[in-house]
């Protein structure tokens, strides 16, 4: 590890630590975030030669954890109404343009940045409120903790003892002895924090352990959909706002997936 990457994990780390602890961290944590994801996908998008609305879809983009977190909630189901009125905007700011060349490409990107990195990030910030504190930290943190563990032994377990690609045509460096590291890591680390869910979901020590495996597995779906994203626009990186580990996309493309599952799904036993 390169001292870039360990400082890059090191904030990052300390970050989530503060962001579970702390409700106001929480939310500027996730919105720092999904402004960085979304800037740095748009800008790979850029490079496909695609006009897209990049400011238009960061501010969008914004909207959707801040709102979830003051719990602004216009009608019973405002997230469609949300997304139907961004898409008249990016719509009525395509008439504007004097070039309609791509223009269906364009508002489609648009619009799937912010579902794919603002919306899914947001589910973070409804996990975090679910539950009143203590639980509802406990709950983060859980998710958290199950998902990046995932990521740490994909990395470790790959990097000294992968052999066989994963899918060398979407990300060459994915083994699957990292795939199973990820696995392992992940189950460990669920049973490990099995006092962190709630007592009131009553959910019996196997199925914690089955959750792990489950959450860690959708984890390196969001990782190797992120790969995909970066193979097809030709970049490495998403980015270089955290130096040596890939940019804000590749730190929290595990969590775009796993956490929206782990919502519908602790919601539904609670």
């Amino acid at each position: 590890m390169t001292k870039n990457r360990f400082l890059s994990s090191t904030l990052m780390i300390t970050l989530s630590a503060l962001a579970v602890l702390n409700e106001w961290v929480m939310i500027a944590v996730v919105l720092a975030l999904t402004i960085g994801g979304l800037y740095e996908f748009f800008y790979m998008i850029k490079k496909k030669g695609i006009p897209i609305y990049s400011y238009t879809g960061i501010f969008i983009g914004v909207l959707i954890p801040a709102s979830i977190y003051s719990r602004f909630e216009l009608t019973r189901n405002w997230e469609l109404l949300f997304i139907v009125v961004a898409f008249l905007i990016i719509l009525i700011l395509q008439f504007a343009r004097k070039d309609n060349s791509n223009a269906i490409v364009g508002i489609a990107t648009t619009m799937f940045g912010v579902f794919y990195v603002s919306w899914l990030f947001s589910f973070l910030v409804k996990i975090r409120l679910l539950l009143p504190d203590p639980e509802g930290m406990k709950l983060l943190a859980f998710i958290l903790l199950v998902t990046k563990c995932g990521d740490m032994g994909a990395l470790l377990v790959g990097s000294r003892w992968g052999k066989h690609p994963l899918l060398p045509r979407i990300s060459p460096n994915k083994s699957v002895e990292g795939a199973v590291g990820s696995f392992i890591f992940s189950v460990l680390s669920a049973v490990l924090a099995y006092q962190w869910l709630p007592a009131s979901a009553h959910i019996p020590i196997w199925q914690v352990g089955m959750m792990g495996a489950f959450f860690g597995g959708i984890g390196q779906i969001g990782d190797l959909s992120e790969s995909l994203i970066k193979r097809d626009c030709g970049v490495k990186d998403s980015g270089k706002f955290l130096p040596d580990a890939g940019g804000v996309l590749d730190a929290i493309d595990s969590l775009l997936f796993s956490a929206p599952a782990f919502y519908l799904y602790i919601s539904s036993v609670l």
